[in-house]
């Protein structure tokens, strides 16, 4: 065992090891991504909902008759079950979600967007999109999308 100790901002450049100049762009990606998402958390709280409200009323806006099985929405959102019934519990109590048995199986629990729900989303989804076009897309040129997209993809098949 060696008794070296690195700082986290310090990369190990043993033989192998990714390159400064991938440290670097890990680096930028990490601040940048953080940056992002306070800025974009920021702008919906002065709306009245936070970022993850918004992804999850985003999912379920998209969703087959707005409702999707809770165990693919914690999976997609990247929620514990406790944490996603938290969260559902506190879009519940605005009027915009319901938790409930899968009408199909009875065995199963699924959230459902309510009337009131999608209204909401439907006021929030403008000022969001001016935002990300504001902050996100307005960086982007050319094939810029196409290619972060692939890169993201490709990123995603590593984390399965």
């Amino acid at each position: 065992m060696s008794d070296t100790v690195r700082c986290a901002s310090e990369p190990a450049m043993d033989s192998g090891d990714a390159s400064q100049q991938e440290w670097d762009a890990w680096q930028l990606y990490f601040e940048t991504t953080a940056r992002l998402t306070a800025r974009i958390e920021e702008r919906l709280k002065a709306h009245g909902c936070s970022l993850m409200d918004y992804q999850l009323l985003l999912l379920l806006y998209n969703a087959p008759d707005h409702r999707m099985r809770m165990g693919e929405l914690a999976q997609r959102l990247v929620f514990s079950p406790s944490r996603l019934s938290y969260q559902i519990g506190v879009l519940g109590k605005r009027g915009w979600v319901e938790r409930r048995r899968v009408e199909c199986d009875g065995r199963g629990w699924e959230a459902v967007l309510t009337a009131q729900g999608v209204r909401a989303f439907r006021e929030l989804r403008p000022a969001h999109a001016r935002d990300v076009q504001e902050l996100f897309f307005s960086a982007l040129h050319g094939d810029d999308a196409a290619r972060l997209a692939e890169l993201m993809r490709r990123v995603s098949g590593l984390l399965g």
